[in-house]
């Protein structure tokens, strides 16, 4: 039978290597990952002293011990909460966490209970367990895939039960024993769940943390960093998608390709930093007025593009008219360092059997026939 003993440098062995992995994330600054780096350490430090018992202070072996893995699981929720961007710290938790440390010292020193000891921790901890489960699965992204979420709420959730159901059998006097070396089955089992927690929501959270890696490549490759809309990649490929939904539906897709005029003289004469504040600031203005449903991104440089789903040619230019027509309404108060410019538009919509990027280049020239024709200005293809 394994003793108390081995499962306890196993399971330090395996903090370790969880400590090891979220250290080498460390410096992609993900929210939650440095709480979560310190949970592992005060669970390495708080097992170490468990497996001193008989040989140390109880001081050292029980009460610091247990206080520490307790932190360490408080740690681990506080990682989960700064990961979900909530900045509130859950300050029942650390009331509790002194309520812990008390009853340890009252039942270890005062009046020996180990029985009591036991359902304390394990009440303390399945609290905590309770609350990142919840918290992971309320708290989920809803663009984000779900596994990683709900690998962490299962774990810590079945940890809960498992925490609650110790705690009870102690807390009632079902199961009797003078300390947690004490090898018996029901030890070994329950042992095994506490403290092998750690390094199972270890492995949840660094699955957690790859994600948001993830999101952030995702970002990278579909977001334009400056103007924070979809870049060329993404533009094209949702533009592909709703060529094709239109051959289904029979339904129009117009395309607008836009161009802020004389955009080379503002950089030349007001430096490329006023140059990016015309182009976050046209790229909002932009997003704010277009319907819901339509896809903005930009293309390259100046130049932006436009989808609009269910829509003909002709209303196209009656919606890109409305928007030139507002931005020339715009104060100059309202504007990046009171710079008045104005855009260029070509419209077209998709013919029988063409691909976007046939329709690109016709709406393409359009564009250059209004830049031609004197510039503010949205002409469709003819």
């Amino acid at each position: 039978m394994l003793n108390p003993l081995t499962i306890l440098l196993v399971t330090v062995l395996a903090d370790a290597m969880a400590m090891a992995v979220l250290c080498s994330l460390r410096r992609a600054a993900i929210p939650g990952v440095s709480y979560w780096i310190a949970a592992n350490a005060m669970a390495v430090v708080s097992l170490l002293g468990v497996s001193l018992q008989g040989h140390a202070s109880p001081w050292l072996t029980i009460v610091a011990a247990n206080v520490l893995l307790a932190l360490g699981l408080l740690l681990l929720l506080e990682g989960c909460l700064r990961f979900l961007d909530r900045r509130t710290r859950p300050w029942p938790a650390y009331v509790g966490l002194l309520l812990v440390l008390a009853g340890m010292i009252y039942w270890s020193f005062v009046a020996p209970n180990f029985n009591a000891r036991v359902a304390l921790v394990s009440a303390y901890h399945a609290s905590l367990y309770a609350l990142i489960g919840l918290s992971m699965l309320n708290g989920r992204p809803a663009n984000r895939p779900r596994y990683s979420f709900h690998f962490v709420a299962t774990a810590a959730l079945l940890l809960c039960v498992g925490h609650a159901t110790r705690g009870i059998m102690y807390g009632f006097h079902l199961l009797e024993q003078t300390n947690l070396m004490q090898v018996s089955i029901p030890n070994i089992v329950f042992l095994a769940l506490g403290i092998l927690a750690p390094p199972f929501l270890s492995i949840g959270v660094v699955m957690l943390a790859h994600d948001r890696l993830a999101e952030r490549l995702e970002r990278l490759a579909n977001v334009d960093d400056l103007t924070g809309s979809l870049s060329r990649r993404a533009f094209l490929e949702i533009g592909g998608a709703l060529l094709n939904a239109s051959l289904r539906t029979g339904l129009p897709v117009a395309i607008a390709i836009v161009d802020i005029d004389s955009f080379k003289a503002v950089n030349d004469t007001h430096g490329h930093a006023a140059g990016d504040q015309v182009l976050a600031h046209f790229a909002a203005f932009v997003a704010r007025e277009l319907r819901i449903g339509d896809v903005f991104g930009r293309l390259g440089g100046e130049e932006f593009g436009v989808l609009c789903p269910a829509t003909t040619a002709a209303e196209a230019v009656v919606l890109l008219e409305r928007l030139r027509a507002r931005l020339a309404a715009t104060a100059p108060d309202d504007l990046p360092g009171g710079l008045r410019y104005t855009f260029s538009v070509g419209v077209d919509q998709q013919r029988p059997g063409e691909s976007l990027a046939q329709m690109m280049a016709r709406a393409d020239r359009a564009l250059y026939a209004a830049k031609a024709a004197g510039r503010d200005r949205v002409m469709a293809a003819v």
